[in-house]
């Protein structure tokens, strides 16, 4: 079994020494707000990614046209929808690269600085508080650490 020390993981959810209940649900809060807008950034990285699948089959749907006799419909839908913008002037991996720019990082970057600043830099610390609450004490998967790794 390895030491604490060679386990910092472990570690890290624990409440620094001074810090207040009402600062670590206020951090806990902004973690929350967090894990949605990573959320947010899964659905947007899912669309990139359907959005690419799409393009790809309408452009195979347009081949299938040409080779059934169509060609006046098979040319229309390349001209106009084979590598159209999702919106305007973007394709959907600069939606993504976008809101990574603009929003993701900020807030990633801002809830480094609080955690930082306010709880040593430790992540899920009110979840860590919750859990500790919650276990039943001494129960097999209940436990507060991991026993063996």
């Amino acid at each position: 079994m390895s030491e604490p020390s060679d386990r910092p993981w472990l570690e890290r959810d624990r409440r620094p020494p001074g810090v207040s209940d009402q600062t670590v649900e206020a951090v806990g809060k902004f973690d929350e707000a967090l894990e949605w807008i990573e959320r947010a950034r899964g659905h947007l990285y899912d669309f990139h990614q359907m959005m690419g699948h799409a393009d790809a089959l309408i452009g195979e749907a347009a081949d299938q046209l040409r080779d059934a006799g169509h060609p006046d419909q098979a040319q229309r839908i390349e001209t106009e929808l084979v590598g159209r913008n999702a919106l305007e002037g973007r394709w959907s991996f600069q939606i993504v690269e976008e809101y990574d720019a603009i929003y993701w990082s900020v807030v990633r970057a801002a809830s480094d600085e609080l955690r930082k600043q306010l709880v040593g830099g430790r992540h899920h610390v009110f979840e860590s508080e919750m859990k500790e609450d919650r276990r039943t004490h001494g129960a097999r998967f209940h436990e507060q650490r991991p026993t063996d790794i």
